[in-house]
């Protein structure tokens, strides 16, 4: 980390303080989007408070002093929040109440809304555009560029979009519209129009001039897009290249005539695993005549990574989009309903595996203290499995040539932990209860419920991605359903059997 980037020590945070700085101002220094969120928490406590006290006077100018303190209390919010990231006043907003979050919303600056908008989460920016009129919504949106605006496009009211494109530019809705007629998880729904082309047949020189011409660079610029007389890509042209080759010599002949370059159509996951794989900053886009439409950029490809790894570990658990902490308790309690409906269900199954050796547990009470081992030791093992499987899938390792390999694989490491530490419990079980049988029927259904545990935990995964869904929605709630009714099945099955009760 640069040192200019490096957080304060406590000593510098105190002289940054007693130079006249506030804690909101030092946060915005070091980029400190939770001490910044604190601040913000505290200064709206007190302005209520403020308020409360205000409004407890009787004066003969109450409405006037009301006023005044209102304007008051807003100016300073509004200077301190302006100095702040759009990326950390989203962070502030999602981390404040509902009846905070709209007082704060009203004080960000107008230019500011649209880059708010897009940096904060799905659940929060519903509420964020709930509390906005038609013009606030289209005056934020034009500020942004197009590709940024098809973003916002889909999370806006339906009657609201046709408005909002014949408020554009010509040149800006044809491009927004291109961006919204790809698919969501594509790249052409990702890049941007934003870019620098050069024709190969030009001088680094002319290249040069027109660069200082231009006087700026889209962000994340690392390379130039070089094209030939039809909009063809030819190649791409690193700002090294300009600056240690002779400026007489043509584009074609220092440029890379061999890049990385993505189709409209391309797979968005695929494109990160290449931005990983080949440590991109920008790449070309092409359509299908290869003609360059635009470029992807690594922040683009950054976010939708980590969007998608926020849904996938909240699809886990059965939960299906993005909740806001602060929303209302019925819409949170409705988002929850499927899985759990699920969840009770399951559970239900269970409880009635447990229900028909209900004899065997009341003449060996001990049975009923061991069960949840069992099917707590094949838990871990499926979600073991279901973390791995999920990752390879995502990774594109995982196919139907060595899907085979990796079951049986996983099904031996299964063996050898079964065996394992199924023995060390089972003569833990004859030691503590003195029944060496009892022992062996623990060791037995360890063994074999974690067996069943690698095999669903494999199983789940790879048959929702046949099914072309989620590999990770609702994985965790069904490998406990499997693992617990599969757990207490065999243990007390088997005890039923060698124990004869």
């Amino acid at each position: 980390m640069p040192a200019s980037r490096q957080p304060a020590g406590r000593h510098e945070r105190a002289q940054l303080e007693a130079s006249g700085l506030t804690r909101a101002d030092v946060a915005v220094r070091e980029r400190n989007p939770q001490e910044a969120l604190r601040h913000f928490r505290e200064l709206l406590d007190r302005q209520q408070l403020e308020e409360s006290l205000v409004s407890r006077q009787h004066s003969p100018r109450q409405e006037l002093v009301e006023s005044l303190v209102a304007r008051q209390q807003a100016v300073e919010v509004t200077r301190k929040v302006a100095r702040l990231h759009p990326a950390d006043i989203a962070f502030v907003l999602e981390g404040l109440p509902l009846e905070q979050r709209s007082r704060l919303w009203h004080l960000v600056p107008p230019e500011l809304d649209g880059a708010v908008l897009l940096e904060a989460s799905d659940a929060v920016r519903e509420s964020l555009i709930a509390d906005m009129d038609r013009g606030e919504i289209i005056d934020a949106a034009k500020r942004l560029d197009s590709d940024d605006i098809a973003d916002l496009v889909p999370h806006l009211p339906s009657d609201l979009v046709p408005e909002l494109l014949n408020a554009l530019s010509r040149k800006d809705r044809d491009q927004v519209q291109s961006v919204l007629s790809f698919p969501e998880r594509s790249v052409g729904a990702l890049m941007d129009f934003d870019m620098v082309t050069v024709r190969e047949d030009n001088r680094i020189e002319v290249i040069l001039r027109y660069l200082r011409r231009r006087g700026r660079l889209p962000h994340n610029t690392n390379k130039l897009m070089v094209v030939d007389e039809a909009g063809l890509l030819t190649g791409v042209l690193f700002f090294e290249s300009l600056l240690i080759h002779d400026t007489e010599r043509l584009v074609r002949e220092v440029m890379d005539a061999d890049p990385v370059y993505f189709r409209t159509d391309d797979d968005a996951h695929d494109a990160a695993l290449a931005f990983e794989r080949y440590g991109l900053v920008a790449a070309p886009v092409v359509n299908a005549h290869r003609q360059l439409v635009g470029r992807l950029t690594v922040d683009a490809v950054m976010e939708q990574v980590v969007e998608s790894a926020q849904q996938d570990m909240l699809s886990q658990v059965g939960l299906t989009g993005d909740e806001d902490l602060f929303a209302n308790i019925w819409q949170s309690a409705r988002n929850r309903w499927p899985w759990l409906a699920i969840n009770l269900m399951t559970a239900f199954v269970a409880s009635r595996v447990i229900g028909v050796f209900e004899d065997s547990i009341e003449k060996i009470v001990a049975l009923a203290a061991l069960m949840p081992i069992v099917a707590s030791i094949g838990g871990n093992t499926g979600n073991q499995a279901v973390a791995l499987t999920i990752r390879g899938l995502a990774l594109d390792q995982i196919d139907g040539r060595n899907a085979r390999y990796l079951v049986l694989k996983e099904l031996g490491v299964s063996l050898a932990n079964g065996a394992l530490w199924g023995s060390i419990m089972g003569a833990a079980t004859w030691l503590l209860y003195g029944q060496a049988l009892l022992g062996l029927v623990m060791a037995a259904a360890m063994v074999l419920n974690m067996l069943l545990a690698a095999l669903v935990g494999i199983s789940i995964p790879l048959g929702l991605g046949a099914l072309g869904r989620d590999p990770a929605m609702g994985s965790s709630i069904l490998l406990t359903f499997v693992t617990d009714a599969g757990g207490f099945f065999i243990f007390l099955g088997l005890a039923s059997l060698v124990l004869a009760v």
